[in-house]
């Protein structure tokens, strides 16, 4: 696949925001990277969420991730947990996401992001 000029100008102002979007307050993927892929390169949802999960799997958050351990703000073995548990949650959503429409899964997509960012907005 061809990336042109523009296309790879975009992909790097997407990674940098995601990145330091990432280490600022742990988000990025799912908030930066699909929404911006989708809308400025013209990704399907599906397309999207595959190459932000793909980006993920890579150790680009290695260094965010060292500042926060050296800090003392990272348990191990609640780390450790929750990776076992997401490895499983996210091959059966993957599947479950693959096996909807697109569209559905756009909508299901916003309404998780909406709710969030209310109770984020809103909740105590």
């Amino acid at each position: 696949m061809s990336i042109d000029t523009n296309s790879v100008l975009l992909l790097l102002l997407v990674g940098i925001m995601a990145g330091v979007l990432s280490g600022f307050v742990g988000i990025g993927g799912g908030i930066i990277m699909v929404p911006a892929l989708v809308w400025l390169l013209g990704y399907t949802q599906h397309q999207a969420q595959g190459t932000s999960l793909a980006v993920l799997m890579l150790p680009v958050v290695f260094l965010a991730v060292r500042n926060y351990y050296k800090a003392g703000m990272i348990d191990p073995k609640v780390v450790l947990v929750i990776a076992a548990a997401f490895v499983i949650g996210s091959y059966f959503g993957s599947k479950w996401s693959l096996a909807l429409p697109m569209e559905t899964v756009r909508k299901i997509f916003g309404g998780v992001t909406l709710l969030i960012a209310l109770k984020l907005i809103f909740g105590k």
